[in-house]
């Protein structure tokens, strides 16, 4: 009898909560001092976050753009005051803010996350002075350096024998065979997908009819994101794979009915119970994917495009995979 996982995903809401909390809402923005629409040089940041934030979700900014902005910007307000007129901030008040985030806040700001700060005040208050909102810019003498990240993490030859090792063990136990964890570990290895992709694939994004060269088409439902799509060679044997567990999980829709934390339980199971010291999550095998393909010679501009990325992204990226795959000084 064919056996039911009970890890699928719950049924979304019809509906989507408001991503700020503006009139009549509670939050730590709080209602607007002014109303909109037509922000006057007088108007509160309050007022002007709102008003901005109208301005993304017009523009298509996605969600996590918008979040991560909206968090920024709360910030903001909490350092110079919600009701402070947009024309009374100055660019002395902005370096103060950033120097109050990188030593007085008592709380990490990674390099990323302080790039990503400056953006959003630049990208504020240059919108600001392009509607003539305001009649200059405090944030235009903000220098916005780029700044490097470390080296990411990833699996050696040994780990990733181990890890293997263990799936297939699983795969094959006598008493309750489980063929996820392998089918996940060895997708991950061999395609370098993000996690949203994986949980993205649905069952006819998988084209097995050819058994020794199967594929996977990764899509987006979003067309800012179309230029990410693309098609991607699966392990040779990823279709006799994939016919056990569609057996073990009965998938009716897509490849992985179950929420992503669930996935990254998988992993992080596979890397307790082989007593690993380092992560082994989604971006871990994304980057030992990258690196692997590196060393095996593959075009870093075919790197680029198997991973989804930019020219621009691929400029720290593929430096960083550059230094991880070459020989060692």
């Amino acid at each position: 009898m064919a056996m039911r996982r009970n890890d699928l995903m719950p049924t979304p809401h019809a509906y989507q909560l408001p991503l700020f909390p503006l009139e009549g809402q509670s939050g730590e923005l709080g209602p607007p001092v002014t109303t909109q629409p037509g922000l006057r040089p007088d108007a509160s940041l309050a007022s002007a976050i709102g008003a901005y934030a109208d301005h993304m979700v017009r523009k298509g900014f996605s969600a996590n753009t918008i979040n991560a902005f909206r968090s920024d910007l709360r910030l903001l307000s909490r350092f110079v005051g919600r009701t402070t007129p947009i024309t009374r901030i100055a660019t002395k008040d902005l370096l103060d803010f950033l120097k109050y985030l990188r030593e007085g806040r008592g709380v990490p700001c990674s390099p990323k996350s302080y790039q990503r700060r400056i953006t959003t005040l630049k990208n504020f208050f240059g919108w600001l002075a392009e509607e003539e909102i305001i009649s200059r810019d405090p944030a235009a003498p903000l220098i916005n350096e780029t700044v490097f990240s470390p080296l990411p993490e990833v699996l050696f030859e040994d780990d990733i024998s181990t890890l293997l090792g263990l799936a297939r063990a699983r795969r094959t136990d006598s008493e309750s065979p489980d063929a996820r964890p392998y089918l996940l570990l060895m997708l991950l290895l061999k395609t370098g997908i993000k996690k949203s992709e994986a949980v993205g694939i649905a069952l006819d994004h998988l084209d097995l009819s050819r058994k020794d060269q199967p594929v996977v088409y990764i899509r987006y439902n979003n067309p800012r994101h179309t230029r990410k799509e693309r098609k991607l060679a699966l392990p040779v044997d990823f279709a006799e794979v994939f016919a056990e567990y569609r057996a073990q999980y009965e998938p009716q829709t897509h490849l992985f009915e179950c929420t992503p934390r669930n996935l990254e339980y998988v992993l992080e199971g596979l890397a307790e119970a082989a007593g690993l010291s380092k992560p082994c999550g989604f971006e871990v095998l994304r980057m030992t994917c990258a690196a692997r393909d590196w060393q095996a010679g593959m075009a870093p501009d075919l790197i680029r495009q198997k991973l989804g990325l930019s020219e621009i992204t691929w400029r720290e990226t593929g430096a960083k995979i550059e230094r991880l795959a070459g020989p060692a000084l």
